[in-house]
């Protein structure tokens, strides 16, 4: 049974959207098997970055989910040390 999802992770500017894209995209290929297959795009004035996740099943779904939120979580995470080192500089 075929599944999808489509998960929106939106910032304060499309600085930080492009960043995480950026960080994220290159996975896309490494990661996406028969299994499941995943697309990223923006949307609301590039603030907006947009994971669409389809699967053939709920288990591949749920797989990927967790894979992209942990990739996504991680860029986040770079992207604010980023910006505290700069103000501290």
């Amino acid at each position: 049974m075929p599944a999808e999802t489509t998960l929106e992770f939106t910032y304060p500017d499309a600085s930080s959207a492009q960043i995480v894209a950026e960080s994220i995209a290159r996975e896309v290929g490494d990661i996406d098997d028969e299994r499941s297959s995943t697309t990223l795009s923006y949307a609301s004035g590039d603030r907006q970055l947009i994971v669409r996740i389809i699967a053939h099943d709920l288990i591949a779904l749920r797989a990927a989910i967790n894979t992209w939120f942990s990739l996504v979580t991680v860029a986040e995470r770079t992207v604010e040390v980023g910006r505290r080192r700069t103000a501290l500089s």
